[in-house]
């Protein structure tokens, strides 16, 4: 039996269910958030004998906080690492979209996990230029 890691702990087993075909992966349902899908994403690309993973998981709807985009914008002016008015961002509903130029990968990664804790995100855009 494989050896369980940390980041297991992040996967809501009980609301994934997973079909194994031939090597091929493919995972279903309904999490609440986005760092669940990524979790359950990575474990199963961990698997011995895995060729591909579907991921057909969805987001659950979270009622939409009412200042989404100001959520967001005050989340990058308290990273130090971001210049927050280098990067502007659109709320319609749950998707976001997240634009502008960061002189860093490793600040369009930071910008996109902030926006992705936000409240009621399920999808974001990322049009962030880097250079």
């Amino acid at each position: 039996m494989p050896k369980r890691r940390s980041e297991d702990a992040l996967i809501p087993a009980e609301k994934i269910s997973v079909k194994v075909e031939n090597g091929n992966v493919t995972l279903s349902g309904t999490v609440d958030w986005r760092y669940e899908v990524d979790a359950a994403r990575k474990a199963a690309g961990r698997i011995t004998g895995v060729v591909s993973v579907r991921d057909l998981l969805s987001i659950k709807q979270i009622p939409a906080v009412t200042d989404v985009k100001g959520l967001i914008e005050q989340a990058f002016k308290r990273n130090a690492v971001l210049d927050a008015t280098a990067i502007s961002v659109i709320a319609d509903g749950g998707t976001v979209t997240l634009g502008g130029r960061v002189r860093a990968w490793r600040e369009r990664e930071i910008a996109e996990r902030a926006a992705w804790a936000a409240p009621g995100v399920t999808a974001i855009h990322d049009h962030i230029v880097v250079g």
